[in-house]
């Protein structure tokens, strides 16, 4: 389950994930004392965490180098989400720490970046008063100039939202890299007006990135003995880039093909499909390269119809059925991942049984789940009433959970015997002795360390028991 409770990260260790699919941190980070420093935290999304890389490589440009102690900082940096209003709250709370520390650390600055800057704008200022500067997802390259005015004492907001940012050519600082996987930025923004959403509000209308750039950041990352990246996008299967000078349109099948061809070696993962978008062209592509991972995270929010078109997903489930049928047909042993939110506006309790029943017939492998959460300023907040009572909610999402804990089981019941590649990430959180991994199916995989093996191999293992959320097995020549 994927609740309300955002994880935190800090942007100076390797990100890993948790068996709930949260994206944490750890490890160390070297810091250089002749530089000034800031400490950054991250919240929700993939996309945040990528966000937090672009921000350190600007930051980097300027003098500052990262720091783990928030003590010795210059300057604190929030990044933050508004998917839900606790993840507002906890950053509420953050900042008010924050504030404590900068009473007695004079001259320190305090930022808040992202999602929940661009949607509170100057009320952070003027409200809190507890940050110096409020800067927007699309206005992170004018954090130097802010940062200037906010140490002469004139505090500011910068939430332009653009139609053409992208970052293109910023080199990530990968400061929270393992070494092995990245996250690499193909698009911004979303053009999706899901009902109960905030991200086009936020995040702004979508681009795509330069075709170029993407492939020299994939080289680039092969180069330094990367392994893995996840493209990543709000909806990465509308891709579409046109080259000014051929007028040749890249479409994502496209896209996906060209990162495959960086090297064999480097495997693909990307995050996230829309329903409506997600082509056979894409599927074919995935089932013609070793290297793109055979998994799709596909939300389906709701399996009634209804209450899909109130939420204005633009599509039904006789669609969404259709596209399961296909991945399935195309990628014969792909995993499916999904989202889903329990109690939406007017769902009853029939409505509510077709989610629940949509997670035994597409057979996820996981899934993210929600209650719905109301965000001020979306669709479903002017037009429908927020009328599932709280408990009602509750216990329709416990109920998803637990559909959703038996499909996973079963999933990998069906893996054990099997022999699977997996990736190296690092050791198991649970035992020194243990390797983690994951497969081409992004199932996290434990088994017994070997000598001569390390973080970063490719290895056969076999799969001997399981878990809802692990597989752990032994290698295998």
């Amino acid at each position: 389950m994927y609740d309300d409770n955002p994880t935190i990260s800090h942007l100076n260790t390797p990100l890993e994930e948790s068996k709930q699919g949260q994206v944490f941190f750890k490890e160390e980070l070297v810091e250089d004392d002749s530089k000034k420093k800031f400490y950054i935290e991250s919240y929700g999304c993939a996309m945040n965490f990528s966000d937090s890389e672009i921000v350190a490589s600007i930051l980097s440009e300027v003098g500052y180098g990262p720091t783990k102690f928030i003590e010795k900082s210059d300057l604190i940096l929030v990044n933050t989400c508004s998917i839900r209003d606790k993840a507002e709250q906890r950053v509420r709370k953050r900042l008010r720490v924050f504030d404590k520390i900068k009473k007695q650390r004079p001259g320190m600055l305090v930022g808040v970046l992202g999602c929940m800057a661009e949607r509170l704008k100057t009320k952070f200022l003027e409200e809190e008063k507890l940050v110096d500067m409020v800067v927007g997802p699309d206005a992170y390259r004018d954090l130097p100039k802010l940062i200037a005015n906010a140490e002469e004492g004139e505090k500011g907001v910068n939430v332009f939202l653009s139609r053409e940012e992208t970052y293109a050519e910023i080199s990530p600082l990968r400061l929270n890299s393992n070494g092995i996987t990245a996250l690499i930025s193909i698009m911004r923004g979303c053009d999706n007006m899901c009902s109960f959403c905030v991200v086009p509000y936020t995040r702004g209308r979508e681009r795509s990135r330069n075709l170029f750039s993407i492939i020299a950041e994939a080289t680039d990352l092969v180069a330094k003995g990367y392994k893995e990246v996840t493209l990543l996008g709000q909806n990465v299967d509308s891709y579409k880039w046109e080259n000014p000078e051929s007028k040749e349109v890249t479409s994502f099948a496209n896209l996906l093909e060209a990162v495959a061809l960086v090297s064999p070696e480097l495997r693909i993962r990307f995050s996230t499909s829309h329903p409506k978008d997600i082509t056979d062209e894409v599927l074919h592509t995935i089932a013609k390269y070793e290297n793109i991972c055979n998994y799709i995270h596909l939300p389906i929010q709701s399996g009634n119809s209804r209450v899909l078109k109130l939420m204005n997903r633009t599509y039904d489930q006789a669609w969404y059925k259709e596209r399961v049928e296909s991945i399935y047909r195309i990628i014969p042993d792909c995993a499916i991942s999904s989202d889903m939110i329990a109690g939406f506006c007017t769902e009853t309790e029939e409505e509510h049984q077709e989610t629940v029943d949509m997670v035994y017939w597409a057979k996820y492998s996981m899934s993210y789940m929600f209650y719905y959460s109301e965000r001020p300023g979306t669709l479903a907040s002017r037009k429908y009433e927020d009328d599932i009572p709280y408990d009602v909610k509750k216990r329709r999402l416990q109920e998803i959970v637990d559909a959703q804990q038996e499909v996973a089981l079963q999933h990998n019941i069906k893996d054990i015997g099997k022999t699977f590649k997996i990736l190296i990430e690092g050791t198991s959180k649970k035992s020194e002795d243990d390797f983690k991994g994951r497969n081409s199916q992004n199932k996290v995989t434990i088994f017994p360390k070997k000598e001569g093996v390390k973080p970063g191999d490719y290895v056969m293992v076999k799969v001997r028991e399981v878990t809802s959320a692990t597989l752990k097995g032994d290698m295998v020549l």
